[in-house]
């Protein structure tokens, strides 16, 4: 190989290695979003997505979290075990009177829902499937656990809970909830993405 053609083999060497990474680079700068999401428009992995994850698990009473476009003050916070499985369940107060709950189950995935109570609901729980307000729900699990509660509940400080649980298409969720000796309560709740939550600690929590 002659020397003009030996320079020109290292030339298109070199601008490989330099504009490639380049390009690369460009092309993440493109596809991330400025709000420091991924494309998929999930958080990154990271101090992000642990902020996310760590605030509603560490939600106490007297805290305030934005859902959406709605305020809420957290009135008391209800924590469930069974077995090695645990999740939380924050109750949660507006002008509205009507009563919410927020649970929270931190997995492979935080899962959060936010539950609106349904006092006039007459069905109760069993059965394979279930239809309430013109949709049908789907038996998804059932399960007794044990709490502790703290805040304003109406409950014992500790006991058990029974619950069955349905779900309709992605994100609907139905669940029944019997603490101690009392009826069921039924609720109907929807799958929340972690970034649907604003949390505004309580001013003494420094």
């Amino acid at each position: 190989m002659d020397a003009p053609v030996t320079y020109l083999v290292v030339a298109i060497a070199v601008l490989v290695v330099v504009v490639v990474p380049l390009v690369v680079r460009a092309r993440r700068r493109a596809t991330a979003r400025p709000d420091g999401l991924p494309p998929s428009g999930r958080p990154a992995r990271g101090g992000a997505a642990e902020t996310l994850r760590a605030g509603p698990l560490r939600l106490t009473p007297g805290d305030r979290v934005r859902i959406r476009e709605r305020e809420y003050a957290v009135s008391a916070t209800i924590r469930l075990v069974e077995g090695d499985w645990s999740w939380v369940q924050h109750l949660l107060a507006d002008d509205s009177g009507t009563r919410h709950r927020l649970s929270v189950e931190d997995g492979p995935e935080l899962e959060l829902v936010l539950w609106t109570a349904e006092p006039g609901a007459t069905v109760t729980p069993g059965a394979p499937t279930i239809e309430l307000g013109g949709r049908r729900y789907t038996w998804s699990e059932s399960g007794q656990a044990r709490y502790t509660a703290t805040g304003e509940t109406e409950l014992a400080s500790a006991g058990t809970m029974r619950y069955h649980d349905y779900q309709s298409g992605g994100a609907a969720r139905l669940s029944f909830e019997a603490y101690g000796e009392e009826g069921w309560r039924v609720a109907r709740g929807e799958l929340l993405h972690p970034t649907d939550l604003t949390i505004r600690p309580a001013p003494d929590a420094g």
